[in-house]
């Protein structure tokens, strides 16, 4: 399946891999039963912000038990993935996206309802996360694989295959903090897609460098993407959704407004049925 390049600035992501929480059966699997998650505003007066904000986002602000303002970023969310199943999330700024890629790899914690996730997890959503600036660039690979779990020898496998990706030379062996923001993408894209995971969450389809070097990120991320049991991909950018996803959930202000085929939800996503999908 083809797929047309981003401009450099989309987003480039590369938290660490994760053994996720187990969930019943067998294979990759996630399963989210009626997910909600909040997060309280702090010094703020809640019956104040709730007037300022409430035209916006109604329904989406409220007070807990100690009348702190909460926003309620996800609400009743409920889907099941298992191997084979390419999930897109489309939805305005703020619709709740990231938040669920979020909750997905363990950083938020829901407060109600219950998520289930089963295999090694890889989410690509932040450019910076996992990184030390202070550490050279080979021992930042090192880290990754210790935290990965990984036997010496994997470890040594994956720094030959960053460093041949990454292409950085010398100052593979030189504190990050040292590197152009290039430098950076590079090295970062080189490991976050240096490791294959059963269940992968990306927010946008992420390409970044220069030419030559977008061309061969082309290529790992969509061998990545197609090795992957589970995809999740938050994305603005409609047209790869259309052609990468098995199916896609619309979410509007936290909540799923529709769920079911890529070209019925994002007709309905956008308002007017979509343009025939060119022949291969």
């Amino acid at each position: 399946m083809s797929l047309s390049p981003l401009s450099a600035a989309a987003s480039l992501a590369t938290t660490s891999l994760a053994t996720a929480s187990p969930a019943t059966g067998n294979g990759a699997a996630i399963d989210a039963e009626h997910l909600s998650v909040s997060f309280p505003l702090y010094h703020s007066n809640a019956r104040s912000l709730k007037r300022m904000v409430f035209n916006k986002v109604s329904g989406r602000v409220g007070a807990d038990a100690k009348n702190r303002v909460v926003i309620n970023a996800l609400r009743d969310i409920s889907f099941q993935l298992r191997p084979g199943d390419r999930l897109g999330l489309v939805g305005g700024n703020g619709a709740g996206k990231t938040t669920l890629l979020r909750t997905l790899a363990g950083i938020y914690e829901p407060q109600a309802g219950s998520m289930r996730v089963r295999g090694t997890l890889n989410a690509l959503l932040d450019p910076n996360l996992g990184m030390n600036v202070d550490l050279t660039g080979r021992e930042n690979i090192m880290l990754r694989g210790l935290y990965n779990g990984l036997p010496r020898e994997r470890i040594g496998q994956l720094q030959e295959d960053v460093a041949a990706f990454a292409d950085l030379g010398e100052f593979l062996e030189m504190p990050v903090r040292t590197y152009s923001s290039g430098m950076v993408v590079r090295l970062g894209f080189a490991m976050a897609t240096a490791i294959r995971p059963q269940v992968l969450l990306m927010d946008e389809w992420f390409l970044a460098g220069d030419a030559n070097f977008m061309t061969k990120a082309k290529a790992r991320l969509e061998n990545m993407v197609r090795g992957a049991d589970i995809l999740v991909l938050s994305s603005h950018a409609l047209e790869i959704v259309r052609n990468w996803c098995t199916r896609v959930l619309w979410l509007d202000q936290g909540r799923i407004a529709a769920d079911g085929a890529p070209d019925e939800v994002l007709a309905a996503y956008l308002g007017h049925p979509l343009e025939p999908s060119p022949s291969p």
